[in-house]
């Protein structure tokens, strides 16, 4: 097995107490990589490094566009890398192989070299004032960010957080999922083969409570936390945020619905149903997870939706040919194959799917399930699916938004008319109509409720990422009566 570091002030570096874990490929269930384990001395001393380099540094000090440079140097490097990058997260957490090196790593590179160019194409404000005073807006980096990625989409969710904030001049201690970490110290030894000085990017692995995590989010050291994961995980780091009075962003879980109208396409709602809830085994946060279909088109669509996911390849995650890999641990296997095994106690209906070899759950389709359903309400994470019917635009509505996630909606229609209107309806940071997971990444991305604190994306990053300041000088002295 090769050894993973951590990524420390420019050199790939052990523990300091020696201490490493394995990686565990969830299709063979065996382990594939060793990767050091680090503490709280291991992530201090990368916040440090990151300290260091940002007070004293080049980095904070360069402009946007020699930054700009740098990051487009690494999206290249990521993409001539693709197939490494790739088999990283596949073997670390079962992603088939067409999507990590297929979507995962390009739009990797796509986010790198977005914020390079947004950072240095951004315009500030300026305010003309009547009293021989000119005002205007300087948006300076924040410091030292702790970026603390999940392991659903490694690399591409860890390029969310540590480009926006490496294109506005911060430095970043990135600390990966425990189950998911090769692919952090990869990206981290393209960096500084891109020309990134010491200490402006580094990553540490490890655990999170009592652990590497936990440090990151409780150093004063730290300027701004951002943090994607599970919705009690983000409430321990908002607690910790609260207490040093440091910035967090918070992308949690999410419960997605996804409503499909009458006058649908059923073709197409067919299509992107199938990929909102099974793409990744339904390890997505954005999963439209709460299938709602007008009474009308329910049956059609429900026998159409059904064939579409008995028809899914199952099987080994770096063959091309497979569309359902493994869960992405043992643990979350169980959590899953929980909520299979007791559909019917809950009153549901299994229409497809089920328990598969191994780690695996097969498309899982349920029907006859209650809208207060733990099945209907839970955050599952993973390829399973409650389809309920529905009568009229209220009902979709009402159903739609009763949850106490609000990170993500979908529907299905036609009429340009109820389009807008259950657009606006619909309490969820991000509604995609006749598509999903279609991004523009100038757009805000976040969810309300459980689904987390923040937006980011855009200039909403460029707000969380940098310490806006309003700069106010004197241009007419005779306006001040002198």
């Amino acid at each position: 097995m090769e050894f993973y570091g951590h990524v420390i002030d420019g050199e790939e570096v052990a523990s300091l107490s020696g201490a490493t874990f394995t990686s565990i490929d969830p299709y063979t269930r065996e382990p594939w990589a060793e990767v050091a384990l680090g503490d709280r001395t291991d992530a201090d001393r990368a916040v440090t490094a990151a300290r260091r380099a940002f007070d004293t540094g080049p980095w904070p000090r360069m402009g946007a566009a020699e930054r700009g440079r740098i990051l487009h140097r690494l999206a290249d490097l990521i993409e001539a890398h693709a197939d490494d990058l790739g088999m990283a997260d596949t073997r670390d957490m079962g992603k088939p192989i067409t999507q990590s090196r297929g979507n995962d790593v390009p739009r990797t590179a796509a986010n790198f070299r977005f914020f390079a160019d947004h950072a240095r194409l951004s315009t500030s404000e300026a305010y003309p004032m009547d009293t021989g005073h000119h005002a205007y807006t300087r948006f300076d980096p924040a410091g030292v960010v702790a970026a603390i990625a999940p392991w659903n989409f490694p690399m591409m969710l860890e390029s969310w957080k540590v480009a926006p904030a490496l294109a506005w001049g911060n430095t970043v201690v990135l600390k990966p999922a425990e189950d998911t970490p090769v692919s952090a110290t990869l990206l981290a030894r393209l960096a500084l083969e891109a020309g990134m000085p010491p200490g402006v990017f580094n990553v540490v692995h490890g655990y999170g409570p009592d652990s590497a995590g936990q440090a990151l989010t409780e150093n004063p050291a730290v300027d701004r936390v951002t943090f994607t994961g599970e919705s009690g995980t983000g409430r321990i780091i908002a607690g910790a945020g609260a207490r040093n009075l440091t910035p967090v962003s918070l992308e949690l879980g999410g419960k997605g619905a996804n409503v499909v109208f009458a006058d649908a396409d059923l073709d197409n709602a067919v299509h992107w149903s199938i990929r909102a809830v099974f793409t990744n085994s339904g390890q997505v946060c954005l999963a439209g997870s709460r299938l709602y279909v007008q009474q009308e088109v329910y049956d059609e669509f429900l026998t159409r939706f059904v064939a579409a996911a008995d028809a899914m390849v199952i099987g080994d995650p770096r063959l091309e040919s497979t569309q359902i890999g493994p869960l992405a641990s043992e643990e979350h296997h169980a959590k899953v194959a929980g909520y299979v095994d007791t559909i019917t106690e809950q009153g549901g209906t299994l229409r497809t799917g089920g328990r598969g070899d191994g780690w695996t759950i097969r498309p899982t389709v349920i029907t006859d399930m209650d809208q207060k359903a733990r099945h209907t309400r839970e955050e599952i994470f993973g390829p399973v699916v409650v389809v309920i019917p529905f009568s009229t635009e209220a009902e979709a509505i009402e159903l739609a938004n009763d949850t106490t996630y609000g990170l993500n909606a979908m529907l299905f229609t036609e009429n340009l008319h109820r389009a807008h209107r259950v657009a606006a309806a619909l309490r969820a940071g991000t509604v995609w109509v006749n598509c999903f997971f279609v991004r523009d990444l100038r757009a805000p991305f976040g969810g309300a409720g459980d689904s987390g604190i923040g937006r980011e994306g855009g200039t909403f990053s460029r707000e969380f990422f940098t310490e806006p300041k309003a700069v106010v000088m004197q241009i007419d002295a005779a306006a001040d009566g002198r």
